[in-house]
């Protein structure tokens, strides 16, 4: 196992967030694709299936809240050097997400028309959406399954498989939307269902990745992995997983529904202000992907800091994963500033869209920075345990956020741009928020 001393190291952050990066980066450009592929359809699709997946994700980030609350206190065990307890951990996340996963799907599957109806005003958007949605939600199940197994990985810093069981996932799931959505090579022409469905296998074919490699190259018996036994149930650890995860769950359903309450709102403003902002949230959630890799770095070695007794180590990792993230953002903004049109033009043959997007893509790169420096203190604070304490933190940011979005959009009627630029508001209320409390060390003696 790792060191204290090469814990926080640059080498060691790169080890652990570059898979993770690199996972990220393979998610973004089958979302990229997705919307490319649906904007050959219509306009309508983008905002329909941006829409309903939307709603999908605030649905698998609940359950993957859960699994982040297990990933903090694996990492906390992994630093310990507890490692018969990991285990566990992971088959008593399985015992609570995949109930939940159930839930979700009997919900979506009777009462997904209805939700759709009362926040979407455009009939053709409202159809689209529905229709895509039904077929979706069968990727519930394994996507929760694959959480757990996020949890354990990225909790024992043991990120490699990362590298590359997202692309190949992504590789098949590309292919599956081309011959699915346009009906090519004898399938199909199935539209948005084709997306979706595609989305379905590749989500089966990621978990079967993930057990293969796990009863390959993991010591299952060190860690006590597929134990099974009926008497072993226990409450204890399902009280531990849902004190820490829980109040993730509750931060990343409000996190996610703000999104969803933002793009809401914004189709007030009309179907090309929605397919807009549609295109811009698969940019920005690509030039995301790097923050978001050393996020959960620092989220996991500030764990397992605190398991090593490390503590006076966790501002330095904080100072490290910002410098590396702000190299990143300056990258991305000359990028974005260069090639504009070239990058817009990707998402949309559409000259008109192309040109109603250039402000709000300016935006979305500055506001960059902000989001970089609040992210890392941020997650430091859920590395610590204190979980509560950061869904206060993201309650109160998105609560000014919408506030301000609402005003701007709805009272006044404003533009897009002016809508994004929320962004602004929202992260500098996180940045003070999550640093002011990181930085007076009342974190140190947290339990879990």
């Amino acid at each position: 196992m790792l060191n204290s001393k090469q814990d926080i190291s640059y080498s060691n952050i790169f080890r652990i967030a570059l898979p993770i990066v690199i996972s990220g980066f393979s998610t973004a450009i089958l979302q990229i694709t997705d919307t490319a592929f649906l904007g050959r359809v219509s306009e309508a699709s983008i905002g329909a299936v941006g829409n309903a997946g939307l709603l999908y994700f605030v649905l698998t980030h609940l359950g993957m809240g859960l699994g982040t609350g297990t990933q903090i206190i694996i990492g906390r065990r992994n630093g310990e050097k507890k490692y018969n307890k990991i285990g566990p951990l992971v088959h008593h996340t399985w015992y609570m997400l995949i109930p939940l996963s159930l839930i979700f799907f009997l919900f979506i599957k009777n009462f997904s028309a209805a939700f759709f109806s009362k926040i979407i005003h455009s009939e053709s958007i409202l159809e689209i959406s529905n229709d895509f949605m039904q077929y979706r939600v069968f990727g519930l199940f394994f996507t929760y399954i694959n959480v757990a197994f996020m949890a354990f990985y990225i909790g024992t810093t043991k990120t490699k498989i990362l590298s590359f069981s997202t692309p190949l996932t992504v590789l098949l799931n590309i292919f599956l939307d081309y011959v699915l959505i346009f009906g090519k090579w004898g399938f199909p022409e199935m539209g948005v269902k084709g997306a979706a469905i595609a989305s379905v296998v590749s989500e089966a074919f990621s978990t079967a990745l993930f057990l293969i490699y796990t009863f390959l190259f993991v010591k299952a018996k060190e860690y006590q992995l597929f134990t099974f036994k009926i008497n072993s149930l226990s409450p204890y650890i399902l009280f531990r997983i849902f004190k820490t995860g829980g109040p993730i769950m509750a931060q990343s359903f409000i996190s996610l529904a703000s999104w969803y309450a933002f793009f809401s709102i914004v189709e007030h403003l009309g179907e090309r202000a929605l397919a807009v902002s549609h295109i811009i949230r698969s940019i920005y959630m690509f030039a995301m992907i790097p923050i978001f890799g050393m996020a959960v770095c620092t989220n996991t070695l500030t764990s397992n800091l605190i398991g090593q007794n490390e503590t006076q180590d966790v501002l330095k990792l904080i100072n490290r994963t910002v410098t590396i993230s702000f190299i990143w953002n300056i990258l991305m903004l000359f990028i974005n500033a260069l090639f504009t049109t070239e990058i817009l033009s990707f998402f949309t043959t559409d000259a008109d869209l192309v040109n109603a997007s250039v402000k709000t893509l300016y935006i979305i790169s500055a506001s960059m920075f902000l989001f970089s420096f609040a992210m890392m203190h941020f997650n430091a604070i859920t590395g610590t345990g204190k979980t509560l304490h950061s869904l206060a933190i993201e309650a109160i940011s998105i609560f000014v956020y919408l506030l301000f979005t609402y005003y701007f959009v709805e009272i006044l009627r404003s533009s897009v741009e002016m809508a994004w630029s929320a962004e602004f508001v929202y992260f500098t209320v996180f940045s003070i928020l999550s640093a002011g409390y990181i930085r007076r060390k009342k974190w140190k003696t947290a339990q879990l």
